[in-house]
């Protein structure tokens, strides 16, 4: 199963082609990157994204040469990876991140001050394997693991599980939960945000309940908003502790609607940072690079949102989070470590609606 550009299902009324024009590599859009497309508030827009796994430099720069090695078929190497595989050109190696992310799509309306809703609406696998690594001394376990080099694990698809062989006759098989790790909107500088830190412009937040039928919710900082994607996962457990999770390439569609005003607040608050929601959750998201204060941070902005959207009185809120709700931590793996927190939306049953 290999999903070419322009074949199979293109859920969106606008498509996005991973080709080296319409992306970036290693490196976020700003308020100065050219938009790939303009659509109006509410348009759903389809990208193919590219997993930056397999074209490396340190993989080699050659997909179909890498992925060789675990008995993949050339003719299952998607077509836009390998085209940019040999466009070593956008990307410094030395200065900027690994990922593979979208050119930016400006929303008409969108202002700063606005909130930007992602509705992902779904997430199409485009290969049947995918890429577990570990490099550059980094991870939970830095002093144990890639010491002399990266370390990579081939993970097969069979179905809807993910597997890991590990003995000729044995193999750890785990569920595939398609997700993007990294959604965020144009950063309001001059400059280009490296691509592994998460921020108040979302990016690489890397929480695995952002999957199909999730919203993300992002404070707009440049005039047309500037959503991008990338980072396609298959799977990923809370922590991506080995540094990356399951890394394989994904064809997503999302709904972008401009909220503003009295709607903005509604859905999020006063927060002005990222926030998520799911059919049975609202997840506030804390960031910082220090594990131990992105914790206190997941805290103030659940916080927040219970005592803006409900009227909660803080210390009922606080007392409310230490008895139900559950805070994870998303990842300690990239620069800027995650925690969301999880509140059961049956909770607030009386007071849910928008």
């Amino acid at each position: 199963m290999t999903l070419e550009s322009g074949q199979g299902p293109i859920d969106g009324t606008h498509y996005l082609e991973a080709t080296p024009e319409n992306v970036t590599w290693g490196r976020l859009p700003s308020r100065t990157t050219p938009c790939a497309l303009t659509v109006a508030s509410g348009d759903t827009v389809t990208f193919d994204t590219v997993s930056h796994e397999g074209i490396l430099e340190d993989q080699g720069g050659d997909p179909v040469a890498f992925f060789g090695r675990y008995g993949v078929a050339a003719a299952d190497v998607l077509s836009d990876a390998r085209l940019l595989a040999k466009s070593p050109h956008l990307r410094d190696p030395d200065h900027d991140g690994p990922h593979v992310v979208t050119a930016p799509v400006h929303v008409t309306g969108a202002e700063p001050g606005d909130l930007l809703r992602v509705d992902i609406l779904s997430l199409h696998r485009r290969a049947a394997y995918g890429l577990v690594s570990s490099r550059h001394g980094r991870g939970a376990l830095p002093e144990r693991f890639a010491l002399d080099g990266p370390e990579f694990t081939f993970c097969a698809v069979d179905g809807e599980l993910g597997v890991i062989r590990y003995a000729e006759d044995r193999a750890a098989r785990f569920p595939l939960h398609p997700f993007m790790g990294i959604m965020g909107v144009a950063t309001d500088t001059d400059e280009t945000a490296h691509s592994v830190p998460p921020g108040r412009h979302g990016g690489n937040i890397d929480v695995k309940h952002l999957a199909t039928g999730a919203t993300l919710y992002l404070p707009v900082q440049t005039e047309g908003a500037g959503f991008h994607t990338g980072d396609p996962h298959y799977a990923q457990g809370n922590g991506e502790v080995a540094l990356t999770a399951l890394e394989a390439p994904l064809r997503a569609t999302f709904r972008l609607t401009v909220l503003k005003g009295a709607r903005a607040r509604a859905a999020a608050g006063t927060l002005a940072e990222p926030f998520g929601e799911t059919e049975h959750h609202w997840i506030p998201i804390g960031l910082h690079e220090d594990l131990n204060l992105a914790m206190k941070a997941a805290v103030r902005s659940a916080l927040t949102f219970l005592t803006d959207r409900f009227g909660m009185e803080p210390h009922a809120a606080y007392a409310y989070l230490s008895a139900a709700a559950d805070f994870e931590v998303s990842q300690v793996v990239d620069q800027v470590q995650g925690v969301h927190c999880l509140i059961r939306k049956a909770d607030f049953v009386s007071g849910s609606a928008l």
